[in-house]
């Protein structure tokens, strides 16, 4: 397999180089190693009406789906959809009631989505302190 232009000098293919660790190595711009991150950015909170909604359930106990809405500037469907990708995960919790006769529904962050958002957030600073320490 041929080389590709952008591949640094002794690299044997693209692929990210994987420590004992199962982490990739984040390269500086010479080359070396400066830090070891998590392989994958969480594709499931990378996208950001989706990462608009766990951080603003991270430092609320609770926001109903009117909240949400505000703050996402999103319509209905939008934050239905997202919310639901989030729910199906197990990274948010959601609940159903009624205040009288209207219905209201409400979100909680859960314990593995308040980790995935750490690993996530952990992940976004190694790169940011890599490319700064490098610019």
């Amino acid at each position: 397999m041929a080389r590709p232009a952008h591949a640094r000098p002794g690299d044997d293919d693209h692929r990210p180089r994987t420590g004992e660790d199962g982490r990739h190595a984040l390269h500086g711009v010479r080359g070396e190693i400066v830090e070891r991150v998590p392989a994958e950015l969480d594709r499931l909170i990378h996208e950001r009406l989706r990462l608009g909604i766990v951080s603003a359930l991270a430092v609320n106990d609770v926001l109903s789906f009117s909240d949400l809405k505000k703050l996402m500037h999103t319509t209905d469907g939008n934050l239905s959809v997202h919310a639901r990708k989030l729910e199906e995960a197990g990274y948010v919790e959601c609940s159903k009631g009624f205040d009288g006769r209207v219905p209201r529904t409400e979100y909680r962050l859960t314990p593995v989505g308040r980790q995935a958002l750490e690993r996530y957030l952990d992940h976004m600073e190694a790169l940011i302190t890599a490319t700064r320490e490098r610019a």
